[in-house]
């Protein structure tokens, strides 16, 4: 399989999902990193999106609710090229009743190939990284061959 640049602009669109007992984590990190965080697009699944509007005062994009298809909707926005990367607080302790679309959501930022970032350190890493502040070419696997064989009836 080959691969096709995609480019990040300076201005990344950042989604941001945090399970019930990780928004307060993630309300914490948002704040300290209000500054870089603003300088973005910011999309989040419903509750976590008002949240940080209130907490930040900046705009974020807001989609549904996790459970009620908002993980599914970034998951329709990364496979159109509308999101960059993932900032997703989740609960590895908690079972969520949607977990099925989390697995969906996770799968295809890795078919994606799109950063993410599931806790406090690698959100640090990632929004300090100096890939942040300016252009980024991201490697897409170039699914033609796939796309081709699917449609005349043949699997791999």
């Amino acid at each position: 399989m080959g691969y096709k640049k995609l480019s990040m602009g300076e201005k990344k669109k950042i989604a941001v999902v945090a399970h019930d007992n990780k928004k307060i984590d993630l309300l914490e990190w948002a704040e300290y990193n209000k500054d870089l965080l603003a300088q973005h697009e910011l999309f989040a699944t419903g509750t976590t999106g008002s949240l940080l509007e209130q907490k930040l005062g900046i705009e974020v994009n807001k989609l549904q609710s996790g459970p009620l298809g908002g993980d599914q909707q970034i998951g329709a926005k990364i496979a159109e090229g509308e999101i960059d990367f993932i900032i997703f607080f989740w609960d590895p302790l908690e079972p969520q009743p949607h977990d099925p679309d989390v697995k969906a959501l996770l799968r295809i930022a890795v078919v994606w190939n799109i950063p993410v970032a599931c806790n406090r350190a690698s959100a640090d890493f990632m929004i300090s990284s100096p890939l942040m502040s300016g252009e980024y070419e991201r490697f897409v696997p170039d699914y033609r061959d796939y796309r081709d064989r699917m449609k005349k009836g043949t699997s791999a």
